[in-house]
């Protein structure tokens, strides 16, 4: 008889192509009044966890998940932590749209007409989704993210294989060095993503080897998450495309929530977008978010814009996840 040291169920659904893994049942109590306590405890203590379930062979090098927890404020449904194949994410906006559309697909929340609202606390801060449902299938997710501004503009870099590139850091949920890619004399299409995944690793290291980087209120958020580089749109319906490098030299396959509208907030505060202008932008594999700037605030000594960007995911799979007490590869291992 097989002896199972773990099982761990999950719902695997995709955002415009971008994976994610939902974990619904199998963690251990995660201690922790706040989500980023809960996150730095997952992480010094049950690191683990995630390897077994974005690495190979259960999981792959662009793999990417979510733990769903309980909420710990009052506003919120639900707590979430991002996985993904270097650590954890301050947040995830395809994340949050392929959550908010499977909790209601598969009545885990209150389902009401024509919207149902969800709260997400994030390490972030809070995110509000409001998820089309007509009372017999759930369609497009709009979510409210959190405050984006431009960190620090025109910070040029060196890099070893393009040369010098100029772009914008930008805070969207997480930091994201924003840059056009006719820089690099390349173009965002799936033929090239070798190319753009090193420019992206290039850029990356040259920015966080030269800047400092810290949210002015929340002292958890201080990395740079990823290079977004975008170009001229292959979909005329599109007002651009882009494509995020992020973690260890993963590429999303979405438009990427955080820096859709991270990308909305740096052309509003440059006045190259107008308030609720609506932006299309267009992923490398084609998919496409809407984002519009419907406010603005204040982070620190930041100006800010308020963003909602709207999505729509599909479920693929129910899956339960086990260990085998025998199995040589108890955390994956991690290949490219």
């Amino acid at each position: 008889m097989l002896s199972y040291t773990r099982t761990i169920h999950t719902v695997d659904a995709h955002t415009g192509g971008e994976p994610l893994r939902i974990v619904i049942s199998g963690l251990p109590p995660v201690p922790g009044k706040t989500i980023l306590e809960r996150r730095s405890w997952l992480k010094k203590e049950r690191d683990d966890l995630r390897q077994f379930l974005m690495n190979e062979p259960r999981g792959h090098a662009d793999m990417y998940g979510a733990y769903l927890l309980p909420p710990t404020t009052d506003a919120a449904d639900f707590g979430v932590i991002f996985i993904h194949n270097e650590g954890y994410s301050d947040m995830c906006g395809h994340g949050i749209i392929a959550l908010g559309k499977t909790l209601v697909e598969l009545n885990h929340v209150e389902r009401t007409i024509p919207l149902t609202r969800i709260g997400f606390d994030t390490p972030a801060g809070f995110i509000e989704a409001h998820v089309e449902w007509d009372g017999v299938r759930a369609g497009n997710v709009t979510f409210r993210n959190v405050p984006a501004f431009i960190y620090q503009r025109d910070v040029e870099v060196d890099t070893p294989s393009f040369g010098k590139m100029i772009g914008d850091i930008v805070f969207g949920g997480a930091f994201y060095y924003y840059m056009n890619v006719e820089q690099a004399g390349l173009q965002v299409k799936p033929e090239q993503v070798r190319s753009l995944i090193q420019l992206g690793a290039e850029t990356k290291a040259a920015v966080k080897a030269k800047v400092q980087i810290q949210h002015p209120l929340e002292p958890g958020l201080n990395t740079l998450y990823g290079t977004i580089v975008d170009g001229l749109p292959n979909n005329p319906a599109a007002d651009q495309v882009n494509v995020c490098i992020f973690a260890d030299r993963e590429v999303d396959r979405s438009p990427t929530g955080t820096g859709t509208s991270g990308r909305a907030a740096q052309l509003f505060l440059r006045q190259k977008l107008a308030m609720n202008q609506p932006l299309i932008n267009e992923s490398i594999v084609g998919s496409c978010f809407t984002v519009r700037v419907i406010a603005t605030t204040k982070v620190g000594e930041f100006d800010a814009a308020i963003t909602e960007v709207t999505g729509n995911a599909h479920i693929m799979s129910f899956n339960q996840w086990v260990l085998e007490e025998s199995d040589p590869f108890p955390q994956g291992f991690f290949l490219r």
